[in-house]
C-alpha cells in the first residue's frame, strides 16, 4: 500500500516524504510538476517507490492503476505564491486539482489529508475556523478557501477520512526553492551572512516599524501535526496549524542574527542594540501590497487541541535558532 504525497518536492510535501521515512515508510508515490529541476535536491535523501508529474498522476488514477493500493493521500501540491495574479492559472492548480483527488479519494474510501491556508482569514482579526472568521484577500487565498468550502458542502458524503490544515506563516528546511516565497527566516540569514544586517519592512497596519505579527510555525511541528491525523484515521476537519502566538517579524529577525552571531563566537544582542547598530534595517512598505497584507495573524489552536494534539509548539525563539543551526552546517559542508 502506498502513501501519496503530492507537491513532494515542494518545501512542506518534501519534509512530509523524509517524515515518512523516518518511520520506515518508503512505499511512496511522490508527485510534482518539476518543470523547476532545481526541486529535487529537495528528495534527494529521501526513499520513495516511485515519482510521477501531476497529470500522469491524474491520468493513472483515472485507468485504475492504483486501484486498492493507497493507504493514504497528503496533499501538498499548489501553487503558494501569494504575489500571482493569473487566477485561471491559480483555481486549476489549487481549486480544480484538490477536487479531482478529494472525489478520487471519497470515491475509493482513502484518507485524505491536505494544506490548505491561514491566507483564507485575510484581514480578519480571528483566526478561527469558522465562516465568519474568514474572508481572503488574494486569489491564492481565494484558491484555499474556495476548496474549504467544498469539503464543507460535502462533509456528509465522505467516507474517510478528511483533514484540512490551515497552515500559518511557515519556515525551515526544504525551503530553498522558493525563492522570494521562501521564510523570513531563510531571508534574514542569507541577508545577515552575505551583508551582516537585515531588511525588515517599515510600520503598517497601525504596527512600528518590524512589529507585524504573524503566528510563525517551523516545519518539525507542521510534519508533527500531519503525521498526528495520519496516525489517528478517525478523526476528520479542518484545522489551524500554527503555534497560536503571533510573534514580530524583528522577533524573527532578533533569533536569526544572534544564531549567526553565536556560531561565529560573538555575544547576543538584543533589538535595540541591532536597531542602534544598523544590523537591522528598515525598508519602505511596497504599494504593491497595500491591502493585500496580512498585518496579524495568530491561530487559534482550540480545535486541534480538541482533537487530541498535545505535542508542544516551538516558539519563535526555539525553532528559528534550530533552523539556522541547520543552514548553517548545510553551509559548511
Amino acid at each position: 500500500m502506498y502513501h501519496v504525497v503530492t507537491g513532494a518536492a515542494g518545501f512542506i510535501g518534501a519534509n512530509l516524504v523524509k517524515g515518512l521515512n523516518q518511520r520506515g515508510i518508503t512505499d511512496i508515490i511522490a508527485v510534482d510538476d518539476l518543470t523547476h529541476g532545481d526541486k529535487f535536491v529537495n528528495l534527494a535523501d529521501c526513499d520513495i517507490a516511485d515519482y510521477l508529474d501531476r497529470e500522469s498522476f491524474l491520468r493513472a488514477l483515472e485507468d485504475g492503476t492504483f486501484s486498492s493500493s493507497i493507504e493514504a493521500v497528503v496533499h501538498q501540491g499548489a501553487c503558494s505564491d501569494t504575489t500571482e495574479t493569473d487566477g485561471r492559472y491559480m483555481m486549476q492548480n489549487n481549486y480544480r486539482y484538490s477536487r479531482a483527488l478529494l472525489d478520487y479519494c471519497t470515491e475509493e474510501q482513502i484518507p485524505f489529508i491536505y494544506a490548505s491556508s491561514a491566507a483564507v482569514y485575510g484581514a480578519s482579526a480571528t483566526f478561527r475556523e469558522a465562516r465568519e472568521c474568514e474572508g481572503p484577500l488574494n486569489i491564492y487565498g481565494y484558491s484555499k478557501f474556495l476548496f474549504d468550502q467544498y469539503v464543507r458542502r460535502n462533509w456528509a458524503d465522505l467516507t474517510a477520512q478528511v483533514v484540512g490544515l490551515r497552515y500559518f506563516n511557515v519556515y525551515g528546511e526544504r525551503e530553498q526553492h522558493k525563492g522570494r516565497m521562501a521564510s523570513v527566516a531563510f531571508h534574514f540569514f542569507n541577508q545577515y551572512r552575505a551583508a551582516g544586517s537585515v531588511k525588515l519592512f517599515e510600520g503598517s497596519g497601525g504596527y512600528a516599524n518590524g512589529e507585524q505579527r504573524r503566528d510563525f510555525v517551523s516545519i518539525e511541528d507542521i510534519v508533527k501535526i500531519n503525521l498526528f491525523f495520519l496516525d489517528n484515521p478517525g478523526k476528520s476537519g479542518i484545522f489551524n496549524a500554527g503555534t497560536g502566538a503571533a510573534q514580530s517579524f524583528n522577533d524573527v529577525a532578533v533569533a536569526s542574527i544572534n544564531a549567526c552571531r553565536k556560531a561565529q563566537h560573538l555575544p547576543a544582542l538584543v533589538l535595540a542594540e541591532m536597531q542602534h547598530q544598523g544590523v537591522i534595517q528598515y525598508i519602505p512598505f511596497p504599494p504593491d501590497l497595500r491591502g493585500k497584507y496580512q498585518s496579524f495573524t495568530q491561530a487559534d489552536m482550540s480545535a486541534l487541541r480538541e482533537a487530541g494534539y498535545a505535542e508542544p509548539l516551538l516558539t519563535v525563539e526555539q525553532g528559528v535558532a534550530r533552523y539556522c543551526d541547520k543552514l548553517l552546517q548545510r553551509a559548511a559542508r
